[in-house]
């Protein structure tokens, strides 16, 4: 198999389950002993939305970030209607291996891994499995990998019929201003250079600052520090960025910066069924942001805006899209213009915040409907809100400005943290130790390493030189005096650094604002 017994780790936390009595329809025929263990039977309902707990999911994620919170929120939200969750995600020592709602967690592959490489580690899943599953990517890259599945492993999942390719076509950033013309949506003015000396030419012609995006992310190499997107001030900026995209894999475009503002960012997290309906979701502003104005939800309201319900609809429509959807939407200066400027194929990271009163999200949406249950009618909840602790407190200490919603409660909506749950708060514990370890890394890599000083520059006193600068300058001699009407010049205050984003930098989170914001991928 494609690893060994030592990555396919039991979560200690999990509640037994149940041994179906059953297969479910289409599974293979018992005659491989389950590993799972017996116990006391669970509730196979929760709020309202029975599922089908004798059909086990498999949450997939390859890209390395033990932050995302939205493979928790699958996990908890399947986990607690009775479902058997597996997960292929950072291992046995992340935060969500910790939760008691996950069965067993199986070792990513390596990040650089092509579509292969993914296929081998869910065939590995699948043997071990005594029936189908429903198979939920959590990034783009196993989203489009999904898609790409040999017939016969397909066959062993339960997946959203829908065209062959249409995953990697709305994720792809260049193809997705052509989704958009052809549906008649609003798309920031993208260039697409095919030298140096265009891109220069774009950012003159698009305006500096302006974004520049890979058009398939999920192809950049790990440790090239290429990032997906990149805040460009200068066209000499976007020339040497375009001059690398042999190395980064995928054409380099440029973008039209759409200014930002509290309140104009929103997003729609939707599930389009079997016959093309939004059975679930909604439409939600993005109240607070880490980095400020920018970046991943820090804070998200549920919001209804019929522009942008309108958008979803004419997308599944015209794509014949299936299964879970994650669109981020700027409004223009006027307000009255929503800019579409991400297409994820798969549940965004704060898909929980559509949890409607009876209970059902995207995700539950996805398990009933491969499973062949009745989707419940909707229930929507205007006013739920949902936070990501972490992000929330970064973006108060540094006085972002909330949107229109900052200021009002939840109600009877309810809300969600992202991380702490009274029945599941493990991951919390795991994850605050990891965020504070991550955060006294960063600082100390900060402190240790400075820039070398500029010729003349005065020593701070105590300072130790950097390395490659030479000695220590001589002391002035005792003898000589200094003139009284020669005042020491005052020392330049240095600023106060303020602890980084965990994940990524501040330009790179800057131009998330106009291509992927409200997305954790």
């Amino acid at each position: 198999m494609y690893f060994s017994y030592a990555d396919r780790v039991r979560n200690p936390f999990a509640k037994s389950i149940p041994r179906p009595d059953a297969s479910p329809p289409g599974a293979s025929p018992p005659g491989k002993p389950s590993r799972r263990t017996t116990g006391t039977p669970r509730r196979a309902s929760d709020g309202g939305c029975p599922l089908d707990a004798t059909v086990p999911a498999v949450l997939v994620r390859v890209d390395r970030n033990p932050f995302h919170h939205g493979t928790l929120g699958a996990a908890r939200s399947l986990g607690r209607a009775g479902v058997p969750v597996h997960a292929v995600s950072e291992g046995p020592r992340g935060p969500l291996a910790r939760s008691r709602y996950v069965v067993r967690t199986w070792r990513q592959p390596p990040q650089e891994t092509g579509p292969d490489g993914i296929a081998a580690v869910l065939a590995d899943v699948a043997e071990d499995l005594t029936g189908r599953a429903v198979l939920v990517p959590l990034d783009d890259h196993s989203a489009v990998a999904v898609d790409h599945l040999p017939p016969a492993l397909a066959d062993r999942f339960l997946l959203p019929a829908q065209p062959r390719g249409l995953a990697a076509r709305v994720a792809d950033k260049a193809r997705l201003a052509e989704v958009c013309a052809a549906a008649g949506i609003a798309h920031p003015e993208t260039a697409h250079p095919t030298s140096p000396a265009e891109a220069a030419e774009a950012v003159r012609a698009l305006g500096a600052p302006a974004i520049a995006k890979w058009s398939r992310p999920w192809l950049l190499p790990p440790g090239s520090g290429l990032r997906s997107t990149t805040l460009v001030r200068t066209p000499a900026e976007a020339a040497a960025l375009h001059a690398r995209t042999a190395e980064a894999g995928s054409p380099l475009l440029i973008q039209h910066l759409l200014p930002y503002a509290p309140g104009r960012d929103w997003f729609c997290h939707a599930y389009a069924d079997r016959g093309g309906h939004l059975a679930a979701g909604g439409t939600g502003r993005k109240v607070r942001a880490w980095p400020p104005g920018a970046g991943l939800t820090a804070a998200g309201r549920w919001e209804h805006d019929a522009r942008i319900d309108d958008c979803a609809r004419r997308l599944v429509a015209m794509l014949g899209y299936r299964g879970v959807l994650d669109l981020d939407f700027r409004y223009d200066a006027t307000g009255t213009t929503p800019y579409l400027l991400d297409f994820n194929p798969r549940p965004g990271a704060q898909f929980r915040l559509f949890t409607d009163h009876g209970g059902l999200d995207v995700v539950r949406a996805l398990h009933l409907d491969l499973t062949g249950r009745p989707l419940p009618a909707r229930a929507p909840a205007p006013g739920r809100r949902f936070t990501v602790g972490t992000y929330a407190l970064l973006s108060a200490v540094r006085g972002e400005r909330v949107g229109p919603a900052g200021g009002t409660g939840a109600g009877r909506a309810g809300r969600e943290g992202a991380w702490w749950a009274a029945d599941d708060p493990l991951p919390a514990a795991a994850m605050t130790a990891a965020w504070s370890a991550h955060l006294l890394a960063r600082a100390a890599r900060r402190l240790t390493t400075r820039p070398p000083r500029a010729p003349g520059e005065r020593p701070v006193p105590g300072e130790r030189p950097a390395a490659g600068e030479g000695a220590v300058p001589e002391k002035r001699p005792a003898a000589e005096k200094r003139p009284a009407a020669e005042k020491r010049p005052v020392a330049e205050k240095r600023p106060v650094p303020v602890p980084p984003s965990p994940v990524g930098d501040a330009d790179d989170d800057q131009q998330k604002a106009s291509s992927t914001a409200c997305t954790t991928s």
